[in-house]
């Protein structure tokens, strides 16, 4: 009968770690006590490379981003956080903002002539497809009522004057201003696009020929700042040092001249009673369109006209990639910390790059313009605004990519739903589950605050809080309120996480 061999006997390993043979018992008191000063020791590095791991987590920076879809208020949130906690910076850049808030005027009068240069020549229309309804399940309904009683008048030629030639005629040369800004802040057209001002006007109102062009943009990669020679140092990346500042100089003096010689023309079109009756007719609401500066005519149109904060939050520059943004906190809650924000496209075409930067995302504002339940979607006119902005929050609260997440919602553009419901505008005629709640802003941003409560309960794939904004984020006051209290949630959520980490 041959001798039973130990389990470890064919166990390397085993018979390295096994008991020396013959061991005495003052040998083995004395290598047991030397294996538990070894782990006490293996214990203590672990813990120590554990919290080397937090303090990383936790001073690495935040990374938050801005989601939502195009012209929600993406970019105009990322400058609230530029004009709060990077003062120094936005000071030395808000100059170079001149030149887009002169484009901005500039395009707003160029489309009021596109579209008297229709209604002159007998080719305008009137009316539209009604728009697509929203009902509570977020529906693709499209049986919806028009924008409201349709108007019995046919445009025609003989409703302008005289005064109306003269005016078009005194304006053609902004035209050219608009072809110089645009050359001279290096923006580029491409395929991707949306118009301007079409897609904030009503989902019933007509699709304007002539005036329905292309957007131009510049792309996140390119510093059109820098290029202007603005916050990188006098001359550097202007394009020929102290020579190329001079020539950006007399530039900007030049369109100040022109935009200073034709600002009663430009008073006078926007002014005119003829005029609003025809853009109420076609349904282009100007006021609520970005970048709208037609009621500062007198201020901009002057020689001697500097950006305000406020202008600058305001002003209109489509900007195609994504835009990042570090920011160093030196007070507040956040003090010591930096955050990185990315503002990422919003339209369906560069939705597909968001997924990339959900990985190690810290918390998400998500921005909801609730202003727009009467308006369709730009790069699809079939689909409501408000019913888009759903679609995108249902998508963002059940990745399980941001189970982890902190979101935040802003229910943003606050100020036009107002206005559109005290000029009348039905919300139960657009969205058909709002029924005969009061047509006010409390009720309505109630109702629709809840709708998106729902939607995160049913479908986040963990029980998360539901965090909440009523905004008007060029209201940059109210927004830096605001800002200060999401900027304590995110960092508190940020720091739960390392710890648990």
């Amino acid at each position: 009968m041959g001798v039973q061999k130990r389990p470890h006997d064919d166990d390397p390993l085993s018979r390295v770690l096994a008991p020396p043979p013959n061991e005495t018992a003052e040998e083995r008191e004395t290598r047991l006590r030397l294996e538990a000063e070894a782990r006490q020791i293996s214990d203590k590095i672990d813990e120590q490379l554990k919290a080397e791991r937090a303090a990383l987590k936790k001073n690495r920076p935040v990374k938050v981003l801005l989601l939502g879809q195009s012209e929600s208020g993406k970019s105009t949130t990322l400058k609230n956080f530029q004009l709060t906690y990077c003062r120094d910076q936005w000071e030395a850049e808000r100059a170079s903002w001149c030149m887009v808030i002169q484009l901005n005027l500039v395009r707003g009068i160029n489309t009021i002539l596109d579209i008297l240069s229709e209604e002159m020549a007998g080719v305008g229309g009137s009316g539209g497809a009604p728009p697509p309804a929203v009902d509570s399940d977020v529906s693709d309904d499209d049986d919806g009522p028009g924008p409201g009683p349709a108007r019995t008048f046919s445009p025609s030629s003989s409703t302008f004057s005289g005064k109306h030639r003269l005016l078009k005629l005194r304006l053609t040369p902004l035209r050219t201003v608009q072809r110089d800004l645009e050359l001279r802040i290096g923006i580029q057209a491409g395929a991707d696009i949306s118009d301007h001002f079409v897609p904030a006007s009503p989902p019933g109102s007509p699709v304007l020929g002539a005036t329905r062009k292309q957007e131009f943009f510049v792309r996140s990669a390119t510093s059109w700042k820098q290029l202007q020679g603005w916050g990188a140092g006098e001359g550097e990346g202007g394009g020929g040092g102290g020579a190329g500042r001079k020539s950006k100089d007399i530039q900007m003096r030049e369109t100040a001249d022109i935009l200073a010689g034709c600002a009663e023309d430009m008073k006078a079109i926007w002014e005119d009673a003829t005029v609003r009756e025809m853009l109420l007719r076609k349904g282009v609401r100007m006021e609520t369109t970005p970048g709208f500066f037609l009621n500062d005519i007198d201020r901009i149109a002057s020689r001697s006209y500097q950006p305000s904060d406020d202008d600058v939050v305001r002003a209109r520059l489509r900007t195609l990639g994504v835009q990042e943004h570090k920011i160093k906190f030196a007070s507040g809650p956040a003090a010591g910390s930096e955050w990185c924000i990315y503002d990422v496209g919003g339209s369906r075409t560069q939705r597909i790059a968001w997924y990339p930067y959900f990985d190690d995302c810290d918390a998400i504002i998500f921005l909801a313009p609730i202003s727009c339940f009467d308006e369709r979607l730009a790069e699809d006119r079939r689909v409501n605004r408000l019913e888009d902005s759903f679609m995108l929050w249902k998508a963002v609260v059940s990745s399980k990519l941001l189970a982890k997440t902190s979101i935040v919602l802003f229910l943003n553009k606050c100020d036009l739903l107002e206005q559109k419901l005290l000029n009348g505008v039905r919300i139960k005629e657009y969205v058909h589950s709002y029924g005969d709640r009061p047509n006010d802003l409390e009720h309505a941003t109630k109702y629709f605050a809840q709708h998106f409560r729902d939607i995160l309960r049913k479908h986040s794939p963990e029980p998360r809080p539901f965090r909440v904004h009523m905004t008007s984020v060029v209201d940059t006051k109210a927004t830096a309120v605001t800002l200060s209290v999401v900027e304590e949630g995110i960092l508190r959520d940020h720091l739960t996480r390392a710890d648990l980490l």
